[in-house]
Parts: C-alpha cells; structure tokens; sequence
C-alpha cells in the first residue's frame, strides 16, 4: 500500500532539522518585517526620511515585502493550506533567493545609510533589526535540503477564476513597474534596493515554478490576455501623479524596446551581428525632421505624419538595402566590423553635411532642431488634453502612438518569424552552409532580414525626431552612457532573449530604466552594465526571456548525466 505524500509535506517531515531551519527563516522574516516600522536613523537627511516609527518609508516597505514573501515561500515549504500552491516545483531555492535579496536590498539600504551620513552611529535599532532580521533567513535557508521536482498537473480552475488570476497579475505588474519608474532620481538608493528585491523575486517566483503556471493560463487565455496586456499599457499614463516626467522616460523606452525589435530580427532571427544597427534609427529620425517643417530643414518641406513616416522608413529601407547588398556576403566579425564601420560613417556624415565640409543638408554638429509638434485628425500632440477627467501632458500622447508603433512592430515579427522566410532565418543562423545546400538562397535571405530590420528601427526614428524636437548626430553613436546606442540595442536583445518577443521589450526597459534612474553612477555606468552582463552570462546565458531551443542549447545535462550512468552500469556490473 502506497502512501500519496505532497513535496511539501515530505519536507516537514524529513526530521527536525529542515523543519527547524524553515522556522528560523520565518523567525527572520518576521523581525525584517517589524524593523520596516522602526527608525532605521535619527536624521531626516538620508533621502527618504527613515526616522519614524510605525510608518514604513518606500525603502523600507521593500524590505517589509521581501520578507513577507520569504515567510510566505517557507510557509508553503512547511505544507501549510492555502500556501502550498507557492511551490509547485519546490521550495527550497525560491526560500533561499527571497532570503538573498531580503538580505541584499535590506544590507545595502543600511550600508547606504552610513556611507550618507557618515558612519554607523547614525543608524536606529530598527536597521540593526533589520540587519539580523535578514540574515537569519538566508543562512538557514542556505542549509534547507534540495527538494526539486517536476511540476505536478496544475488543478482545473473554472474560467473565471483563472481569468481573475491574470487581471490581478496585470494588475500588480503595473503596479511594481510604475513604483519603477516612479522613484525620485533623488532617491537613488530606492532604486536600486527596489531592482534588488524585484530581480531576486522574479528569480525566485521562476525557480519555484510560478512563471511556468502563468505562461500555461495566459496561452489558454489569450485574448484575455492580450486584452490585459493592451488594458495595463493604455492606463499608465492616466495613473501618473508627477505630470509628464515619468511618461516621457516611458517613450523613450518603448522607442528603444521598438528598434531592440528591429534589432532581433537581424541577431536574434537571421543571426547576423549588426554592430552598427543605431544608424537606421538615425536615418528615419533624420528624414523625417527634413520633410516635417523644421525651420531648420534644407528642404523646406512640411509633410503629415503618415507620409513622414513613410519617408523615414523608405529612407531606411533603402540604406539597408545599400549597406546589406555589398556586406551580406560577410560573415561573423568581418559582417560586424563592417557594420560598426558604418554607424560610424553615418553619424560623421550627419556632422558634416553643414554647408562648410559638405552640402548644406543637416546642419552640421548643431542637427535639426525646432520639429514641429505632430497634428493628426486636429490632435495636437504638444498640448495637454482632458480624457475622463484627468488631464494627460503632451509626451502621453507620444506614449500612446508608440504603443500602437510598437503593436505594429511586434505584429511584423510575430508574422515574419512564423512564416517560411522566419523559418529560412533560424536556418541560417544555425548553419548557414547546411541551410544553402538545402536550397535556401542565404544571401537573399539575409538581405530580407537586413532590410527588414532597417525599416523598423526607421519608423520608430520618424517618432523619435518628433518626441524630441530635434535631432543630432550624437544621439547615434556605438556605444555611450545613454541609450539608444548600437551597444546597449545589442545588449537588450542579448539581454531579454534572442528571438523572442517580449526578451527584447524587457531588455530594453532595464537597459534605458537602470542608466536614467542611476545617473549617479557617471563613468562608472558601463563598469555596472558590464559586470552585470558577465553574470547573466554565466547563470543565465539565454536571456531573461528564452526560447525553448535556447534554454536546451545553454541547458543540455545529457552531458553531465552520461558518466553518472557509467559509473552506475560499472557499479552494478
């Protein structure tokens, strides 16, 4: 007779020792939890006001989550009701990456405080609880036994249940985003406990399983979800409290996450390593400036928006053609030094077409200034307008046009990558000799994708120009401290998943969020952005957000098993 025993269950009852641990991990978390409403200094000096008590500053309400969540996890792990959903695929490690970046985002805030004020005498009981507090968890937790194991079958929920799951998730993702974008660039310590505790937390919500759960009820769902995904981007600028600073910076992103798009269908689909991708962008900023009524356009042109954009995408789409046609039949490095040689040649072109080294055309180092604010059907974009009663600045409306930019995009590549020419991509990009002697023409193939992903990142310049304002030479160059650039573009495909979707759009918001929230970091920004590229490439090598092919490439055990198996035949021979 067999007994049917939960993972969960099985932990509790391993013998006292994991038991214990797990209540020392909930021990901790509740200190952590008590010290968010004690003083952690005496002086309102430190940004953010950490002297009262019973009231939790933002910082310190990261910390008070952080350990919520970690008590929640080790609950589940005990096989506590209504918890063990938490743990579908074990407690152990999500336990112990919500104990590490309690401990992380906790231990900064504090070290924050003292470097600040200078020294440890300014800090309250409150940090040196909070201190404890969540070191308890993330050593006991460390010795927690490994208890992995195969998701069991998720139990049916009726329609409404699972689609009330999704309208919340959509909910708290906007939620934790706006918190995001919202700190204040004078809060720099905010933002950076809060990348700390929602990095962590995501980790530990995909070791635990929970991604998996979501990914499997929004495919079951998916209008739904669309609709969700549509309805949580729409609100964002109607939830802004501070005016239009906070919405810009989303422009900006969803600008850069559009042309990342352009980008991974190049990289990420065709596998071609374009290091000079951020002079497309430019080509369709700039085109469009020329042809939109600009006192300082050569040409004297004011065109509507739908035929600028067609202009800067043609522009593009021709550029493309151009590069691609003589470059293509390069391969690896000698592709990619081409390529930066010509983002190069582009953006020293724009600063000499000022009448003096070149013809008049751009106007130099001083670029295309006073582009005139979009109109379109009698919408004036450079004036606030009153929607539902809440009054939404000019960069909202920038904001919902890229929304539909980017709608646009992402439907160019869901269809092109699904189609047969998508399909002769992915062939090219893993063995181009096999793919041409299959029949695949590579060249023709990789000019499509070239040019392709010119047009895209042109059409999202043409907007670019106009959210702007104006547009310079040195706003496309290779690499830099502020994005866009071809270096940080590359990076966001790398970075959020090659070949994906959504990888891309998550790269980019990190990559253009992280820099404009920790401008205090100056120089040393790209030092930050290396390092942490480094570490992705060596627990994550596939992206934030992979593919199957590519989490089997970067996750294949077959090797790592066969000499377990030998020595299990030579044992048992």
């Amino acid at each position: 007779m067999t007994t049917n025993t939960t993972p969960q269950t099985a932990v509790a009852k391993q013998g006292p020792a994991p038991a214990a641990l797990l209540y020392a991990v909930i021990g901790g978390s509740l200190l952590t939890i008590v010290s968010a409403f004690l003083a952690w200094t005496w002086t309102d000096e430190f940004p953010g006001d950490l002297t009262y008590y019973g009231s939790p500053a933002p910082i310190q309400t990261l910390s008070l989550i952080a350990g919520l969540l970690t008590a929640a996890f080790a609950l589940s792990a005990l096989g506590v009701k209504g918890l063990r959903w938490l743990t579908p695929t074990g407690a152990r490690k999500p336990v112990w990456v919500l104990a590490l970046g309690t401990l992380a985002g906790t231990w900064f805030t504090v070290i924050a405080i003292a470097t600040v004020l200078g020294g440890f005498a300014h800090l309250e009981p409150g940090a040196y609880v909070a201190l404890a507090g969540s070191l308890i968890p993330a050593l006991a937790a460390y010795k927690l036994p490994d208890d992995s194991h195969k998701a069991a079958t998720a139990k049916q929920l009726p329609s409404w249940a699972e689609i009330l799951i999704i309208t919340g998730v959509f909910a708290l993702g906007l939620y934790v985003i706006t918190f995001g974008i919202d700190t204040d660039d004078k809060e720099p310590q905010l933002f950076v406990t809060y990348l700390l505790t929602v990095g962590f937390a995501g980790f530990a919500l995909l070791k635990a399983g929970l991604f998996d759960r979501l990914g499997s009820l929004t495919a079951k769902h998916r209008q739904v979800t669309l609709l969700g995904t549509a309805a949580a981007a729409i609100a964002f600028p109607f939830i802004q409290q501070s005016g239009d600073t906070y919405t810009l910076i989303a422009v900006n992103i969803l600008i850069f996450a559009t042309v990342a798009l352009g980008l991974n269908v190049v990289v990420g689909l065709a596998g071609l390593l374009d290091l000079g991708y951020v002079a497309f962008l430019g080509v369709g900023a700039y085109a469009a400036a020329l042809v939109s009524g600009s006192t300082a356009s050569a040409f004297g042109i004011h065109l509507p928006f739908w035929a600028a954009v067609i202009v800067g995408a043609l522009a593009s789409l021709i550029f493309g053609v151009v590069i691609g046609a003589p470059t293509l039949r390069l391969r690896g490095d000698y592709l990619a030094i081409v390529t930066l040689g010509f983002g190069e040649i582009f953006r020293i072109a724009m600063g000499n077409l000022d009448g003096d080294s070149g013809p008049d055309i751009t106007n130099g180092p001083n670029g295309i200034p006073n582009i005139p604010h979009l109109e379109i059907f009698g919408w004036n974009f450079g004036e606030s307008h009153t929607v539902g009663g809440i009054v939404l600045g000019a960069y909202a409306n920038y904001y919902f046009l890229m929304l539909l930019v980017m709608a646009l995009v992402v439907l160019i590549f869901a269809r092109a990558g699904n189609s047969r020419i998508g399909r002769a991509w992915v062939a090219i990009r893993e063995d181009e000799t096999a793919a041409e002697a299959m029949g695949i023409n590579g060249f023709k193939v990789k000019l499509i994708a070239f040019a392709l992903g010119a047009t895209l990142a042109g059409l999202a310049g043409t907007v670019q120009a106009h959210v702007n304002s104006t547009v310079v030479p040195e706003n496309y160059v290779f690499a830099g401290p502020v994005p866009p650039n071809s270096a940080f573009l590359l990076a966001a495909v790398i970075l959020g998943g090659m070949g994906t979707i959504r990888g891309p759009i998550l790269g980019a918001a990190l990559l253009f969020l992280i820099p404009a929230k920790l401008a205090f970091l100056q120089d040393y920004q790209l030092l930050a952005f290396g390092i942490a590229l480094i570490l992705l490439m060596r627990f994550r090598p596939e992206g934030l957000i992979a593919n199957k092919r590519a989490q089997l490439e970067y996750h294949d055990d077959t090797a790592d098993q066969a000499p377990t198996d030998l020595a299990t035949a030579k044992a048992g021979a």
